[in-house]
């Protein structure tokens, strides 16, 4: 049984990428690790499915906490965002079917609070407006496996196309007229 989990990386991640639990890119996780039977390809595309239409996100660093069941391990707050919570919500939704245990509190439970663990010297600050344009699923292979963390899959999450008003006209986008 694999257990997996669904973050929104700070940073494009690719397919096929490892790296050590220490070594973790920067990452929102948007839902808690999850185990499952079911093929990555097929949670890949749920997730895909769940947030065709999705645009990228802009949210914001809020106040550091820890978290953990000893409280100490250091993180940045994500401030209250609707559109985080509604594309998380999204992704509850999808991937609930392939869970082995769909209804953890972890996973599905109203305690969810986005935030970016602190990594050494890598982290985010309060008022950091982070980007996240991409949903990575990432394979939680045990800490002592020598492969480490596995990127199993992305989902890009577009930047939505500016709409221009020129000339004081609201009926123009911001294209040229013909000349």
């Amino acid at each position: 049984m694999s257990r997996l989990v669904v973050v929104l990386p700070l940073q494009p991640l690719r397919a096929g990428d490892s790296f050590a639990v220490a070594d973790w890119p920067l990452h929102i996780t948007v839902l808690a690790p999850f185990l499952t039977d079911a093929a990555p390809a097929d949670i890949a595309a749920a997730i895909a499915s769940a947030v065709s239409g999705q645009h990228a996100l802009t949210a914001v660093a809020g106040g550091d906490e820890l978290f953990g069941r000893r409280k100490d391990v250091p993180v940045t707050l994500v401030a209250g965002d609707e559109a985080l919570a509604r594309l998380r919500r999204s992704l509850v939704d999808a991937v609930r079917p392939f869970a082995a245990t769909p209804d953890e509190p972890a996973f599905t439970g109203p305690d969810f609070r986005a935030h970016v663990t602190v990594k050494g010297d890598a982290r985010v600050h309060e008022g950091d407006e982070l980007s996240l344009s991409q949903i990575a699923l990432v394979d939680m292979a045990p800490r002592t496996g020598p492969s480490g963390r596995t990127v199993l899959a992305t989902i890009c999450l577009p930047t939505p196309k500016m709409t221009h008003v020129r000339d004081g006209d609201p009926t123009q986008n911001g294209s040229h007229p013909p000349v």
